[in-house]
């Protein structure tokens, strides 16, 4: 358990001295923006979805060095869609990650302007990458957009603004929790698989525990916006009630959720298994991610 937590650690802390060496300084011409990409970047998070491309990576044999363009990469659409996400027009939220949102510090032009820009930065980082063994540089980038893009995170997106105030289906709330969020923690693991010269069949079954990972995740999301406070979320707490959003809960209700979210996890895990000790520290961070409920 230790030597896990140590390695997450230092996952983090890899990924948070790569991301500055890739962000504009904060007082680069026009300062306002670059300040507002910061402050939506290095604002405490989880840092999940590039530590799941290192780990994967390593648990491929491959340095993890190799995979922290595609981490950055990652992290940057990642923040680009909070921020976004965020925006009076969508959400229209107060804080995230335990801060003001950027449009509440720097106004919501800007706030549009900092997420496109990271969005932009994060496929310039990407399309700067020396190929992994076996692909190209376009195949990393051809990845990545998919997942990104109206198919999944922004299709997600679009999906969730739609079904506001509606009576969502159990299919409804699975494409919406699939594009917006599963299939971004999928892409991460099959970055990094990439990134290490995997096989496809490697990088398949890792983007598949992704995929389940990703889903147990957003139900876990979903679960903690209804039963803890805006304090312990770092954002607001019952927003999702409050904007007649289509989740987990209030389709399924919380138990039935909870019993979903652990289901995902066992199938994520088994996913690991042709892995053997190299998924082990996979498999302890799907775990904790549980515990987050649990």
């Amino acid at each position: 358990m230790t030597c896990h937590s140590e390695r997450l650690s230092s996952f983090r802390s890899i990924i948070e001295i790569a991301l500055r060496s890739c962000c504009p300084a904060v007082d680069t011409p026009p300062a306002i923006l670059h300040q507002a990409m910061a402050h939506s970047l290095f604002a405490p998070g989880k840092r999940l979805r590039p530590v799941l491309c290192l780990a994967a990576c390593e648990a491929c044999g491959g340095d993890p060095a190799t995979a922290l363009p595609a981490a950055c990469a990652i992290e940057c659409i990642h923040t680009y869609s909070l921020v976004h996400d965020d925006l009076p027009c969508m959400d229209d939220d107060d804080m995230r990650r335990g801060l003001p949102t950027v449009h509440k510090v720097f106004g919501e032009g800007m706030a549009v302007l900092a997420g496109d820009a990271l969005l932009t930065l994060a496929f310039e980082i990407l399309a700067s990458t020396p190929p992994p063994p076996g692909r190209t540089t376009a195949d990393l980038v051809r990845e990545l957009g998919r997942a990104a893009g109206s198919l999944f995170l922004i299709g997600g997106q679009a999906a969730d603004l739609e079904g506001e105030n509606r009576t969502a289906t159990a299919a409804d709330v699975d494409f919406i929790h699939r594009g917006k969020t599963a299939a971004m923690v999928a892409v991460s693991l099959r970055l990094g698989a990439m990134s290490a010269g995997a096989p496809a069949t490697r990088c398949d079954g890792l983007e598949s525990f992704g995929r389940d990972l990703g889903m147990a995740f957003q139900i876990i999301d979903d679960i903690l916006d209804v039963t803890q406070t805006s304090e312990v979320l770092g954002k607001s707490a019952g927003k999702d009630q409050q904007a007649g959003k289509s989740t987990y809960p209030a389709v399924h209700g919380l138990e039935p959720s909870r019993q979903a979210a652990r289901a995902l996890t066992d199938r994520a895990l088994a996913a690991l298994e042709p892995l053997g000790e190299r998924g082990e520290f996979l498999g302890w961070l799907a775990c904790d991610l549980l515990k987050r409920e649990f």
